[in-house]
């Protein structure tokens, strides 16, 4: 069977406090949520098989095994060390735009190196979920996708491996970053001007821009795409939202074929958009893992009709 979206990245328990509660040992990491929200899409569309890889710890609960499983993920490159699995905890205060983090345990993700299995080799998506740049080097190594290659970063890697990161955006076909990051690694406060900065530096074919509240702006070629972000009031825990959009992100972008459009692009950033706001609104992964099509197909037409 043809795996359409490879992700790879970091599967954890999250301690999360903000405003409105506190959850303890959810699940969480980078590729869960990316690969809650591109399974979801996968059977939206008619695609076959979502791979991820990833590490897990003897800790890992049989429950939170049958969740990624039991959404249509390909368990077979997640693999089960000896030690305990990777950790976070954080809050969130004011505007929640940012994560105050408390402790970091990495425990079997600090050795992780990515082996991406034989049969997940040539997807049509390969989705590099934030790790770090010679991890992400390593799976574009082993993995060749049918149609385009993707990451997502953050603000540690241009601190502690800025070269890194540059050379492995440079193999990629698109980069998610968030605007904050777009400024850091481009030394320039005015957003647009970095961005093009970042596009030239790494040569990129599109670079998306994520603004939190205040929505999307990607850059293909000499066009701009800009998005507001889906208006809640129920922000109730902002962690995943990122990882949630870019797996959206990549399930659609394997649904289509030949060079991306400008208008295939918008279309998979509206998606994005509306999938994240379902993250947003609970603890954990309960928002995206809970979302029916019905409550998805309903939001995306307000969006929809709202951006008319």
């Amino acid at each position: 069977m043809d795996m359409d979206v490879l992700i790879v990245g970091s599967i954890a328990y999250d301690s999360v406090v903000s405003p409105l509660g506190h959850v303890k040992d959810a699940l969480g990491g980078s590729a869960t949520y990316a690969g809650l929200s591109c399974s979801f899409h996968a059977k939206r569309l008619g695609l076959q098989q979502v791979g991820l890889v990833g590490v897990v710890g003897r800790d890992f609960s049989k429950e939170d095994r049958e969740i990624l499983s039991g959404s249509g993920l390909n368990l077979d490159g997640l693999e089960t060390a000896e030690g305990e699995t990777f950790r976070w905890s954080g809050s969130y205060h004011g505007t929640m735009a940012e994560a105050q983090t408390h402790d970091t345990q990495l425990n079997v993700f600090e050795h992780f190196e990515p082996k991406v299995p034989d049969e997940h080799q040539a997807p049509a998506i390969t989705f590099c979920a934030n790790l770090h740049p010679s991890l992400q080097s390593s799976v574009l190594e082993q993995a060749s996708p049918k149609r385009l290659s993707m990451l997502d970063s953050m603000n540690l890697w241009i601190e502690i491996a800025r070269n890194d990161l540059i050379e492995v955006m440079k193999k990629v076909d698109l980069v998610i970053i968030n605007d904050g990051e777009v400024r850091m690694l481009a030394d320039d406060e005015n957003l647009i001007r970095a961005a093009r900065k970042v596009v030239d530096m790494v040569n990129v074919k599109s670079l998306v821009v994520k603004r939190g509240e205040h929505g999307v702006l990607a850059f293909q070629g000499d066009e701009i795409i800009s998005m507001p972000a889906f208006p809640t009031e129920k922000v109730v825990d902002p962690t995943g939202c990122g990882d949630t959009f870019a797996g959206s992100i990549a399930a659609h972008l394997a649904h289509g074929n030949g060079p991306l459009s400008r208008d295939e692009l918008r279309r998979a950033l509206l998606s994005a958009t509306v999938t994240a706001s379902f993250t947003l609104e609970s603890f954990g992964i309960e928002g995206l893992h809970s979302m029916t099509n019905e409550q998805y197909e309903k939001r995306l037409d307000s969006f929809e009709k709202m951006l008319r």
